[in-house]
């Protein structure tokens, strides 16, 4: 938690406006604490950190309004908070304004008007703005608390001292990206106005270009409230409106209380229609959205790292054996675990990890069930043993080198044993740490020195959270496992086109958690192309992705421009805010003097350039002549830690793992290579009803029959036991409007599978998305995506909207086309073209409607004559020992022209192929997906 502070002066007004700011505090200096003082000692918080709060205080007072605006755009967000107060008593007085905002906010402005003058904000280096308040202030220091009232939320607080009869109008500006925690947004107003407004009212609103999935307002303010906030919403805005009347606030019919005391929330979730992300170009900026779902987790290797020293006794100890028991619930059998304890002494339940099966969790639950606090804190050797631990089962191959391996520290205070000087244990934990490995620090309380847990579980590639010691501390520490516990992807990077962007945030990221959300901003460079692309790369459960996504440089600036309540610079600032972030956390962990102030002079120049105020920056507010002013600072906070060096503050990192640049790659590489293997001109093709067009390249000619079957049914085109390859096609039929319920209706193919049996890998490709299953493991993609995705040796590349292809062993490919129809046309339905080349390499027991002509038969055409349609001849066919009359026609080849296709002329075998395939084709209708065709047909 932090502690800042609102500077503000005495001012000295004009005669005729006889008020000055509250004296309340001293100055205080850039030394570190740790350097005045030696160590600071922490100590729980006092009751009059947890006072009433009030939005604006002071008595005798009238509040004519109380207006609260959120405009979310793309998942930023810019929240002004608007107060109008008359000091309607007999004497002068000081009115208090108070606005709780969230950790992670930036204050961008705070402007004032008192009795007509009226003060207006701007951020300016720290130093600057001190010089220039000290040159105006007339008397005395001034100060009013910013202080941290609840683990989410500061309190940004000014007071005014004034005459009988004034006006004063207040507005507070701040901006914060909405990070996605276990699937969904969620932006929380803290109101308290502590008294009735007769014009109260809180207007949410937002728009996502990409679409919205859902939007709630959870009634998280009483059933006083129940059903007062109104919500309309569309496909792509929402608009939240909560606005109690003057009765509607009391606490009772003639109470002359609020009720309204609590926290306002809006949750919300995007529609993604890829797993490529969302790119959002606006401003000259842009911002990839990475939220990919539909995927297995990884197995993961988690070591418990728990503080059971005497400090822990009582309260702390029974939540966090509480939160355990549900984290351990949480395992699976492909995942891998152990718990290791420790007060001056350090003790593993088991020295190996072990697998989550349901005897060992049991073992493990009481293990910690009969945990007894005591002693001192030997953190060093703690984390030391968990790290060799996973180290052990590495090296020993019990760990899948495609799982996830953390360690996660729960603890309360400042180690007492052993090494107890907090660089060292970074330094220690950081030589053993694989690269692979990831370190989470959960502090408890207000006695653990957070900055120091922070800083260690950012340099080893995780996050820290702190615990408060509330009724729910164990559903803080389970809600913290949860962001943690699904693991979907490793090495996640986000690529752009060379000379196409610049000034790019971390686009390297260690791991991605299900219910998450990654996010890279830059700048978009002058470029003769209306188009920019980005290609993320990945490694899931034995699967390797290439993704691909583009966004048009004008249509997202077009579409805000028809927004009324859109938040247009949103890009601008996402940017600036992630970029601020992300060196906060560099500068806290720069390893010297010289590489600090570097990063410094960045984050000043880019936190002035955007208004945001931030620990090196702060808001001078000023009146229209610059004769007064007053100052919004945030010096540290005594509380947040000890440690020189520098500190985030608090502020949780913007990224759910990895804010942390040391292991960035900041650089933009070229982008992947899309590159497909290119199918022959002449190839065998399935299109429409379904018809068949298989080429014999012996006799360079194409031979066409069609398969009159049922909707539902199973084609076995490919059965090949000997490479261990089934193709398979399950037919759809067409819509029944207007047709009798007797009368046959077209079939389409409406899924193909491919089956890769040694690694018993299936490839099932529908009109909706493309499965990719092993095991009880299934990834899902869409068509809205261009993807490349390896697993073992089977290889799937999609390009969006158009077509899959699968390739088994470099050795069969099976390319599928989509094509889509109109969706209210009365009859037609989606359905998919097959096009497999004659070069597929199968073995000789290949079969299937396709399968079959591997082995090319001979085919001899001859007395070709005159039919009973003019424009087609008939002929007659030898093959296989039977004699056909076949007809002369063309079918469709689409794979250049999806609308109209290009004409491909053939011979056509009557009666479903009868003669020209083995046996009758009912004989290649098989069961399920993956079912090989039975032997002998």
């Amino acid at each position: 938690m932090r502690r800042l502070a609102l500077l503000l002066g005495l001012l000295a007004l004009h005669q005729t406006h006889c008020f000055e700011f509250v004296v309340e505090g001293e100055w205080e200096t850039e030394t570190s604490l740790e350097e005045q003082h030696g160590r600071f000692k922490r100590a729980i918080l006092t009751s009059e950190e947890q006072e009433d709060f009030e939005a604006i205080r002071g008595d005798d007072i009238t509040v004519k309004s109380y207006k609260v605006e959120s405009r979310i755009t793309s998942r930023f967000c810019h929240t002004t908070v608007k107060s109008s107060v008359v000091n309607s008593g007999p004497n002068a007085q000081s009115i208090g304004f108070n606005v709780q905002i969230p950790k992670r906010a930036f204050i961008t402005n705070f402007t004032m008007n008192v009795n007509g003058i009226t003060f207006v904000g701007s951020v300016k280096e720290k130093t600057v703005a001190r010089n220039l308040y000290a040159q105006a202030r007339a008397r005395g220091k001034a100060a009013g608390l910013v202080r941290a009232n609840s683990q989410d939320m500061e309190t940004f607080k000014a007071e005014v001292h004034v005459p009988p009869g004034s006006k004063i109008e207040f507005e507070l500006h701040y901006q914060e990206m909405m990070q996605r925690k276990l699937g969904f947004y969620e932006h929380s107003l803290y109101l308290q106005p502590g008294r009735l407004v007769p014009q109260f009212q809180v207007d949410v609103y937002i728009y996502e270009p990409s679409g919205i999935a859902s939007v709630e307002t959870p009634n998280t303010l009483g059933e006083h409230f129940s059903g007062m906030a109104k919500l309309t919403s569309s496909k792509d805005k929402a608009h939240v409106v909560f606005k109690p009347s003057l009765q509607q606030q009391r606490k009772c019919e003639n109470c002359t209380t609020s009720a309204i005391d609590g926290v306002f929330t809006v949750k919300y979730d995007v529609l993604r229609d890829s797993n490529a992300g969302e790119l959002h170009v606006s401003d000259g900026h842009f911002v990839h959205f990475f939220a990919p779902a539909n995927l297995s987790p990884l197995p993961k290797n988690i070591v418990f790292v728990i503080d059971v020293s005497g400090s822990m006794w009582g309260v702390k100890m029974k939540q966090t054996v509480e939160a355990m028991q549900t984290i351990l619930d949480d395992l699976t059998m492909d995942d891998y675990f152990s718990i290791v304890d420790f007060n001056h002494n350090v003790r593993c339940w088991s020295e190996e990890l072990v697998p989550g099966s349901t005897i060992q969790v049991a073992e493990a639950k009481k293990y910690i069930q009969n945990i007894k606090p005591n002693g001192g804190t030997n953190i060093n050797e703690a984390l030391m043993r968990a790290v060799q631990m996973l180290v052990k089962a590495s090296n020993q191959g019990m760990i899948d080198p495609r799982s996830v391996s953390m360690i996660m520290l729960v603890s309360d205070g400042d180690p007492t044993v052993g090494e107890i000087k907090l660089s060292a244990i970074q330094k220690n934990v950081k030589k053993v740490m694989r690269e692979e490995f990831s370190l989470f620090s959960l502090g408890i309380g207000f006695d653990v020195d957070y900055d120091f847990l922070e800083r260690i579980a950012m340099e080893n590639r995780g996050v820290a959270q702190r615990i408060y010691t509330s009724h729910d501390a164990s559903d803080q520490i389970r809600r913290f496992y949860s962001q943690v516990s699904s693991p979907l992807l490793r090495k996640i990077t986000v690529q752009f086109p060379e000379d196409s962007v610049s000034d790019v945030t971390q686009n390297h990221f260690d791991k991605y958690f299900s219910g998450s959300e990654l996010v890279v901003a830059g700048k978009v460079l002058p470029s003769e192309s209306t188009t920019l692309n980005s290609f993320t790369t990945a490694s899931a459960d034995r699967l390797d992705l290439s993704l691909q996504t583009e966004a048009d440089y004008l249509e997202l600036d077009a579409a805000l421009a028809q927004q009324q309540h859109a938040f247009t610079g949103f890009a601008r600032q996402m940017w600036a805010y992630i970029t601020v972030n992300q060196l906060l956390a560099e500068r806290s962990l720069a390893p010297t003097a010289g590489q600090k102030r570097k990063i410094t002079q960045r984050i000043l120049t880019l936190a002035v350039e955007h208004q945001f105020v931030t620990p090196l920056t702060a808001l001078l507010v000023e009146s229209e002549d610059a004769k007064e002013r007053l100052l919004a600072d945030s010096p540290k906070d005594p509380k947040q830690g000890c440690c020189a060096g520098g500190s985030l503050g608090g502020r949780t990192p913007v990224q759910m793992v990895h804010s942390i640049p040391p292991w960035v790659q900041m650089t933009t590489p070229a982008p992947p290579s899309h590159a497909e293997r290119p199918l022959p001109d002449h190839i065998t093709i399935v299109e429409n009803d379904p018809h068949f067009i298989i080429h014999l390249p012996k006799n360079n000619m194409d031979v066409c029959f069609n398969i009159d079957s049922e909707p539902g049914h199973i084609l076995n085109l490919v059965s090949d036991p000997g490479a261990g390859v089934v193709v398979n096609g399950q037919l759809v039929g067409s819509k029944r409007v207007g047709v009798e319920e007797k009368e046959k209706v077209n079939t389409y193919f409406g899924t193909v599978s491919v089956f890769y049996q040694p690694d018993s890998i299936r490839v099932s490709v529908s009109t909706d998305r493309i499965d990719l299953t092993y095991g009880r493991n299934n990834h899902s993609f869409t068509w809205g995506a261009t993807a490349d995705i390896t697993q073992d040796r089977v290889k799937v590349s999609i390009v969006k909207d158009s077509k899959v292809m699968v390739t088994v062993d470099d050795k069969i490919t099976v390319m599928v086309l989509l094509h889509r129809v109109w969706k209210k046309h009365p009859t037609h339905v989606d359905f998919l073209g097959l096009y497999i080349p004659n070069n597929n390499q199968y073995s000789s027991q290949a079969h299937g409607l396709i399968g079959q002509f591997g082995q090319e038969p001979e085919v001899r055409v001859f007395n070709m004559h005159q039919g009973a349609d003019p424009l087609k001849k008939e002929a007659t066919m030898e093959v296989k020992g039977n004699k056909l009359v076949v007809t002369r026609g063309w079918q469709k080849d689409y794979r250049q022209d999806n609308k109209r296709g290009s004409d491909v002329f053939c011979w056509f075998i009557h009666n479903s192929g009868k003669g020209f395939i083995d046996g009758h084709y009912t004989n290649y209708i098989v069961p399920r997906l993956d079912s090989f065709l039975p032997l002998p047909l």
